[in-house]
Formats: C-alpha cells, structure tokens, sequence
C-alpha cells in the first residue's frame, strides 16, 4: 500500500520577461540571473511547465504525475478539463509595464486555440508591492463601446479610455476573461487563475523587443473577439470577512481566494477539498499528522483533499493567501 499523500511543496518555475525585473528570484532563495525575470510559477500542470515536488518521499514527482496517477487524493471531485491540475499560481514582478492583453473564456479558448486545453483564463490579482504613481489598468472606463476601442486601437491610444487606478498593497482584482487588462511598472502582484496560458495583445507602448529589435507582436483580431467591451470598470474587491481572521477576497466558479491574517492559530484546508496555501507575511508552521511545515514569506503548500485540515500556528504577525478549488 502506497503511503498516504501530505502537503506538498513545489519548486518555483522562473520565467523571463521583457518587463520583468531582479526581485523574485531573491524573495523565493535562488541565484540570481542576468536577464530580467517577470514571473514566478508556484503551482503549474500548464503545457511543459510543470511544477515538481521538492521534499519528502514524492520529490521529483510532477504535479501532472500526480494528477495521473492520484488525481481523487489531490482535487477529490473537482473538474480537471484535459486532467490538467485546474488553477496556475505565480508571482510577478513588473519593472515595466506588461502589455494590454485580454483572454478568452473556455468556450472561445476551445474554438480559437483547439490545438489546446481548451481552458480560458479568469483570474485575480493580490498587489504585494506598489511603488508611488504605480497603476493598473482593467476594464474600459464607463461608456466606452466595441466602435471607440477599435478607433483607439486605431490611433495608438487605448490606454486613454482604459479604467486605471493606483493600487495599495493587500488590494485584490477579480478579472473575468474577456476583460482588457495591463499590469503597469512598479508593482509585484500574486495571480491565482485557470491554468492556461492563451493571451492575446492588443498593445505594447511602442516597445522594441531588445533581442530581436522588432515590436512583440499583437493579436488584435483575436483579442476584439474574445473581448467583452460591455463590462466596465474593474476596481478592487471588496473584502467579506468570514471569520475574525479570514476574509474571502474571490468566490468564482473557477476558483476561491481568501487571506488569513493573524497572530493567533487558525485552521486551513477542507475536507475533500483542495486548497493552497501561498505566505505573503511573517512566519507560520503548518501542523498536520503530528508533522511540521515550516511556512515564511513566498513558501507554498498544497493541501491535498485527501488530507483535510491542518492548523497554522503564526510566528508573529503572519498572512498567507488560501486558494481553493470550488
């Protein structure tokens, strides 16, 4: 009989970026490197991007291995479209600004990529760091039609009618897909979304790639059809408080983000249920069957559904981010 599953930790996937910057690496204890470095992977099953274990008696075991092969144990009945693990995590560090970008939902993922999983890409952003005048942009501001975007694409002026904001740390953002979005210069975010990687681009502020001195390209077809001009706005999420030290910042269909924030121990984790856990504050200690998963900042943990619930004991003040799948 195999052993029983426990919580699991993965070693990041660092992947360089054109807008990246030379803080991730550092923050999650690896060498640093001479290009810019604009995501960190903490949880991925996407295309050859796949997270390993790194301790115990799994290490080197991929998160598509175990979705193979112990796929009940890990997620329980939750949907895993192409047996894919369903949710990708990452930090990002952006010294520039990302493109404007939109991303399709599952059904326009399946007709426009069908070489593909078939996923779209909802997600949400968590803001750790924002440097003064830092901004984001998501949505369109009120008003703005299909006809207006395409004159603004048109004109090289669609930031002009984006909704953007300068976002404080802790904020959370919920971006439906077929939302235009960018993230902008001087921010460092977690993402928790589908685990696709579909993007197209609609705009890239007159930026020249350095190693091939041409622009990126732009999918601006691509991204006019998957783009829901009707949506408005998107500011932060307001935060509904479940618990004294538990707020749920997301509740989707896709997935669920809530942040724990306290000096206190408190439970984590569900029965037959998968969560994840991600570190953004302090120090804490995972306790679970009599074993210790030491967590600090930028640790991740993921709780399979096999394992139920542990208890957190803060080392201090302490925050982590706990993302479920529904």
């Amino acid at each position: 009989m195999r052993d029983a599953l426990c919580p699991l930790r993965f070693e990041p996937i660092f992947k360089p970026a054109i807008w990246g910057g030379d803080a991730l690496r550092p923050m999650l204890g690896a060498a640093p490197s001479a290009e810019p470095t604009g995501e960190a992977w903490l949880l991925s099953d996407q295309g050859d991007n796949l997270s390993r274990v790194v301790e115990g008696p799994l290490a080197g075991t991929t998160l598509r291995d175990l979705m193979r092969t112990r796929r009940q144990e890990l997620i329980g009945d939750a949907p895993a479209p192409s047996g894919r693990f369903p949710l990708l995590l990452k930090f990002l560090d952006a010294r520039q600004p990302l493109s404007v970008q939109v991303h399709p939902n599952d059904e326009q993922a399946k007709q426009m990529e069908p070489a593909g999983a078939g996923l779209g890409k909802t997600e949400a952003w968590v803001i750790l760091n924002a440097e003064p005048h830092s901004l984001l942009f998501a949505g369109l501001r009120p008003g703005v039609d299909a006809q207006q975007l395409r004159a603004a694409l048109e004109g090289s002026t669609l930031p002009e009618i984006m909704h953007s904001y300068a976002p404080r740390p802790g904020d959370c953002v919920f971006l439906e897909a077929g939302t235009i979005h960018a993230i902008g210069a001087g921010l460092q975010l977690f993402e928790v979304q589908q685990t696709s990687d579909i993007t197209y681009r609609l705009y890239d502020w007159g930026r020249v790639d350095a190693g091939t001195g041409e622009p990126r390209q732009l999918h601006i077809e691509q991204a006019l059809q998957c783009t829901n001009a009707e949506r408005g706005p998107c500011d932060s999420m307001q935060p509904l408080t479940i618990e004294r030290e538990r707020e749920r910042l997301v509740d989707c269909r896709h997935f669920t983000l809530d942040r724990i924030r306290s000096e206190q121990p408190f439970a984590v984790g569900a029965q037959r249920l998968c969560r994840i856990l991600v570190c953004i504050e302090g120090k804490l200690i995972l306790h679970h069957r009599g074993q210790e998963y030491p967590l600090r900042f930028g640790d991740v943990l993921l709780l399979p559904a096999s394992i139920g619930v542990g208890e957190c004991i803060p080392q201090g003040l302490a925050t982590i981010l706990e993302c479920g799948i529904p």
